[in-house]
């Protein structure tokens, strides 16, 4: 199983409750350049009047700089990459996401700009280049000492704690994106055929079915059907 489908198991898993070889510095140093989504445009259903006028005034707050999104993105693309079949983090917008968070929940904004200043200050004292500017190989080496807390130096402890942030950050942006939730499979809410408690379980329990509530319950040409009751309550179709 490959990290993708590692993430995407464990998601599947906690659904209903609730890395990096891949680099692309070229594409990503574009990132910063392209147009912001907007937050909840104009009819977008079921927005009260307070709910509009925050989502203008996170619109309108000042957020990351352009350097710290560029580097944002190379985080976010080099933690869930595309594949041949599907879009990465990138393609999702997550960049954008995690800068919405940060505005709106206010707690994220210091620990990451704090953790950005952390990388660049480590990857200038290893090859003398901010983050942004390093190449795929040096990109892997930086986050081999802080993409897995269990192997790291104690003098990268602070870039554990940031990368873990920025990774659950982008996996949360992913998979509540269209495009991630596709990706999982997941339905949500389905409707489906019922035909009756199986045989085996009626036989367990010693009941059986009456063949007329047999065809007014389980008979699924009339499924589209509205039931029918007579004056006593009792249902006719």
């Amino acid at each position: 199983m490959d990290r993708r489908e590692s993430m995407k198991s464990l998601l599947i898993g906690t659904m209903a409750g609730g890395a990096l070889i891949q680099g692309c510095a070229p594409e990503v140093a574009e990132t910063s350049k392209m147009p912001k989504a907007s937050i909840a445009p104009e009819g977008v259903y079921g927005r009260t009047d307070k709910e509009k006028l925050r989502d203008q005034e996170l619109a309108n707050a000042k957020g990351f700089s352009e350097s710290e999104l560029a580097t944002i993105a190379i985080l976010c693309d080099l933690i869930l990459p595309p594949t041949a079949t599907v879009g990465g983090a990138l393609e999702a917008g997550v960049p954008d996401f995690i800068d919405f968070i940060a505005k709106d929940i206010p707690g994220h904004e210091l620990p990451i700009k704090g953790g950005l200043m952390w990388l660049n200050t480590r990857c200038n004292k290893l090859f003398g280049l901010p983050f942004e500017k390093l190449n795929d190989a040096q990109h892997k080496s930086i986050l081999d000492e802080i993409a897995y807390p269990e192997d790291a130096a104690t003098e990268v402890e602070p870039g554990v704690a940031f990368f873990s942030r920025m990774r659950n950050l982008t996996l949360t942006g992913y998979y509540t994106t269209k495009m991630g939730i596709d990706e999982l499979g997941y339905q949500g809410n389905t409707p489906n055929v019922w035909d009756g408690v199986p045989e085996d379980v009626l036989k367990d329990h010693d009941v059986d079915y009456d063949d007329m509530w047999l065809s007014k319950c389980t008979d699924q040409s009339k499924r589209e059907d509205m039931a029918e009751w007579d004056d006593q309550k009792n249902l006719l179709s």
